[in-house]
């Protein structure tokens, strides 16, 4: 791999549009990832937010646009995960799995992964049962008893998409309100194959090589319940990718990366943008404005490097 001008690591939609933006600008821009090109976006079966359409798309659709969008302009994008981060003054060292690049500016913008339950059965019946991707491994499960996990939008959304091929879903949620949009709250409960299992908490993942059954535990008077379901999909929140830069790139205490409002970190000529850096708001239409602001921000300041 050449030396770019900008290079982006991460290829969701904030890394793609900064793709995007910076090879509209005349640089040579490349975007590494270091798994499946579109990040969580590309797992999600329709996305219903995201201004342009009408009816909802179709997750992986969109981040296969959105890649071909960038390529079209001039982006390379390849694979390779990001191990570690050196900066010396406006020099730029980044250690990959393909080697070492040495960019004119970094754009950091890897995304999250989902968060654990961290209770017991849960590592040791991952992949059986076990799953953070209702898009991925819901088919395997289809006319069968599921539980899903947590109040946000994603729990929402990937609910209603296992209640249409599922026998019967389970919503577990610690608390009695969700966090998610109400519409999608409201889609839920009416749907009559999806039961809410409101201020409650999963306490232990069970089952003879594969998931069986899910015990909860009220939080209001402590009583306990066993569901017979067949898989667990969980989504209870995010973790930063930022391990491989943590040692250089100034963190919030959450892990997220801080910013200033134009997206610079505490190093010259590296900027961050989506859901890896701290934010308010991690939406892929947010995303999308980072990857953009931080494509123009790595223009100024290569301009001015000249």
């Amino acid at each position: 791999m050449q030396n770019p001008d900008v290079l982006i690591v991460g290829a969701g939609p904030a890394g793609l549009t900064a793709g995007l933006y910076a090879a509209r600008s005349g640089h040579s821009a490349l975007v590494l990832e270091r798994a499946m090109v579109g990040g969580q976006v590309a797992l999600t079966s329709d996305v219903e937010n995201y201004p342009g359409f009408a009816d909802p798309v179709n997750g992986m659709l969109l981040m296969q646009s959105m890649e071909q969008q960038a390529r079209r302009f001039g982006c390379a994008v390849e694979t390779a995960e990001a191990t570690g981060l050196a900066v010396t003054g406006s020099t730029v060292a980044l250690q990959t799995t393909s080697g070492p690049l040495r960019p004119r500016s970094l754009i950091i913008a890897t995304g999250v992964k989902s968060r654990q339950l961290g209770v017991p059965g849960e590592n040791e019946l991952a992949g059986r049962g076990v799953s953070y991707c209702a898009v991925c491994d819901g088919p395997l499960f289809k006319g069968r008893d599921v539980a899903v996990v947590g109040g946000g939008d994603s729990a929402l959304d990937e609910g209603h998409y296992l209640a249409n091929i599922c026998r019967k879903v389970y919503l577990v949620h610690r608390r009695d309100e969700f966090r998610g949009a109400q519409v999608a709250a409201d889609r839920l409960r009416n749907a009559a194959n999806v039961e809410l299992v409101l201020s409650s908490m999963v306490t232990t993942i069970a089952g003879s090589g594969k998931v069986e059954r899910v015990e909860v535990q009220s939080r209001k008077d402590g009583a306990k319940r066993t569901l017979d379901v067949s898989a667990i999909f969980i989504y209870v929140g995010s973790v930063p990718n930022t391990a491989w830069c943590r040692d250089v790139v100034a963190l919030d205490e959450f892990g997220f990366i801080k910013t200033d409002a134009l997206l610079r970190t505490n190093l010259p000529g590296v900027f961050a943008a989506g859901d890896i850096r701290t934010t308010p708001l991690r939406q892929i239409a947010t995303s999308v404005a980072d990857g953009a602001l931080a494509a123009m921000q790595a223009h100024h300041f290569l301009t001015q490097q000249t």
